[in-house]
């Protein structure tokens, strides 16, 4: 993996080397400008998914603050109010939240772009979205805090948490998501069935809608168990959610949108962008499905399932690599031609899905396959090298991108004069970040991760994941020294981006 990524980087940075002529690239379709109420309805997903992050990140700082010392917090003993359970489950959904909110607006924004054309009632529908959006975040929130304290008595697993890993929301709020998601696709539909006419878009506009329709459908396997259901089963189908609904077809939708974007701005060619949609599904298919079974280990999966899934889990990460890798090598082209002013416009918004390229291939690329061998994966599973992966590949890919999307919107929403005001917070936000993520992982969860399997290996897994171990002098130092990360990604990467949105947002309420 090294060596594939040290050879894209020579490529990307001599153009001459690489098999494609900057010449393939097609004129730029700018997108359309932001004078459709549909799209100015948008700009308030922006924001929700601003305010969501930073609630986010503030409660992902106690987390790792309760890891260090449980019952210190700076003088309070902050496990009285908010129990480290409480806190964590807090962090998990309130992640998935913000991220599927920035990727529904990508997609309608994205799907307009496409189709071209202003359907009817199209405001309202997404204002009703919103507010379906809304209700299913700070309700589930809400009531999994009422079911930790004893609220809801026979009904937590309806109203509350159903208690497992990344499906901690109750069944109720699981359908009403679903429900939603699907209202989404229909909205997505709408505005690009204008794009099914059009030979010149009809493949991508089917690749955007089968990405598109993944999302709601591949998420029902959440609800193929009830709280009585074996362990066994319950692990399958949480694995298929974990996995490859959210590394396998958001990875698809992901670089579908990532495609069609550098398509629109005229940085890669159609016929390069199609290719590599379809080779990122042919990616999941073979190699997603395949690679869930990397987590079944401890569900008695046999040992050729085991080695085939922890290698074909890898190749993944290849496509949205690759795609981001040629955008770079066109950028550098675009800046010497005509498409300057383009570049130049979406410099931002670029620039985050350029991170999404590097993090996808450090985080869920090296790091995924640092710990997804089998015999690795069975002793350090529920180390702290897993919150290393998941940290880098879950914020590094899917937020990274999400918040790219959300630039896109932000960008055509204002005009050059409003988004040159809030360039400065938005650039800080994109180091503040990057900086913060790497500063994360380097100086806590990597170094907790190696010494924790040391530990695995020389005293026993029970011993490692002991709050003997968990607390002791060199891990409490290391999750001291998680504090330098969090602060440059909580006060220089989060608080910017929702300042920057806000402002955006109210100078575009005020100009109206």
């Amino acid at each position: 993996l090294g060596a594939i990524g040290l050879t894209l980087y020579f490529i990307g940075s001599h153009p001459e080397w690489d098999w494609h002529s900057p010449s393939s690239a097609l004129t730029p379709m700018t997108p359309t400008s932001m004078t459709s109420p549909s799209q100015k309805a948008l700009v308030k997903f922006v924001v929700f998914v601003a305010f969501i992050l930073l609630m986010q990140t503030l409660v992902g700082g106690g987390v790792a603050h309760l890891r260090a010392d449980p019952t210190n917090f700076y003088g309070i003993n902050l496990s009285e109010y908010f129990p480290s359970s409480l806190l964590r489950t807090f962090h998990l959904q309130a992640m998935i939240f913000w991220l599927a909110t920035g990727f529904v607006t990508g997609g309608l924004f994205l799907s307009r772009v496409l189709g071209g054309k202003e359907q009817k009632y199209e405001p309202q529908l997404i204002n009703i979205l919103f507010a379906a959006f809304a209700v299913v975040v700070f309700g589930s929130i809400l009531c999994e805090w009422g079911g930790l304290s004893g609220l809801w008595d026979g009904l937590n697993f309806w109203l509350g948490s159903q208690g497992w890993e990344y499906l901690e929301i109750g069944r109720l709020w699981q359908w009403l998501l679903i429900i939603g998601l699907l209202f989404w696709f229909f909205l997505v539909w709408r505005n690009t069935r204008p794009a099914l006419a059009v030979p010149s878009k009809k493949k991508l506009a089917i690749m955007f809608l089968v990405a598109a329709f993944s999302i709601p459908f591949f998420y029902l396997p959440a609800v193929f168990f009830n709280d009585m259901t074996h362990y066994t089963v319950v692990d399958t189908w949480r694995f298929w959610i974990i996995h490859l609904w959210v590394e396998g077809f958001f990875e698809l939708f992901a670089t579908t949108m990532v495609a069609l974007t550098f398509i629109e701005l005229g940085l890669v060619s159609k016929q390069m962008g199609l290719r590599l949609i379809f080779l990122d599904g042919i990616l999941i298919f073979m190699g997603g499905i395949i690679g869930t079974g990397h987590h079944w280990y401890f569900s008695g999966m046999s040992s050729t399932n085991m080695m085939l899934s922890s290698c074909f889990s890898a190749m993944e990460v290849v496509p949205l690599v690759i795609l981001c890798g040629e955008a770079w090598s066109f950028k550098k082209t675009a800046l010497l031609g005509p498409n300057e002013a383009v570049i130049h416009k979406f410099y931002w918004p670029l620039m985050f899905m350029f991170g999404v390229g590097f993090w996808n291939f450090v985080g869920a690329g090296v790091l995924g396959f640092l710990i997804n061998m089998p015999i690795v994966s069975y002793f350090e599973v529920g180390t702290y090298l897993t919150p290393n992966h998941g940290h880098a590949s879950m914020f590094g890919v899917f937020g990274m991108l999400s918040l790219a999307l959300c630039l896109l919107v932000l960008r055509q929403s204002c005009n050059d004069e409003v988004w040159a005001k809030n360039e400065k917070w938005i650039k800080c936000s994109f180091w503040g970040f990057n900086i913060g993520l790497f500063l994360m992982l380097v100086c806590s969860l990597m170094p907790g991760g190696f010494l924790q399997l040391w530990d695995v290996v020389t005293n026993g897994y029970w011993h490692a994941r002991s709050s003997e171990f968990t607390n002791s002098g060199i891990m409490s130092f290391l999750g001291y020294f998680r504090m330098p990360g969090d602060l440059v990604f909580i006060f220089l990467g989060a608080i910017p981006f929702f300042i920057a949105s806000v402002r955006i947002w109210l100078e575009n309420r005020r100009h109206a």
